[in-house]
């Protein structure tokens, strides 16, 4: 193989990884617990967090506890996205 031919995959691959990168940016993950559902981007940046109703404001600290575990589950489907999309490529660093 020439080395033309293999700059030339070499750039095909680099278009195909920002192309997936960019999808996972733009697609929505939602996180769910039992009184909170956080959305995240695929950049890992929360886009709106909802509380639901019925909630006792004297239960501050598990509404607390809540939005940290619905956070962790929205983080949790990113990463899997990246995983599934990205393979081995998606875990090297500095690239996400």
């Amino acid at each position: 193989m020439n080395m033309q031919n293999l700059m030339a995959q070499a750039q095909k691959m680099q278009r195909d990884m920002q192309k997936k990168k960019e999808e996972i940016d733009n697609t929505l993950f939602t996180g769910t617990s039992e009184l909170v559902e956080v959305v995240l981007n695929g950049k890992k940046e929360m886009v709106s967090i909802k509380i639901k109703e019925g909630i006792d404001l004297e239960d501050l600290e598990i509404l607390e506890d809540m939005i940290v575990l619905a956070s962790k589950d929205a983080t949790s489907k990113v990463d899997k996205e990246i995983e599934a999309k990205m393979g081995a490529l998606g875990s090297l660093g500095g690239l996400f």
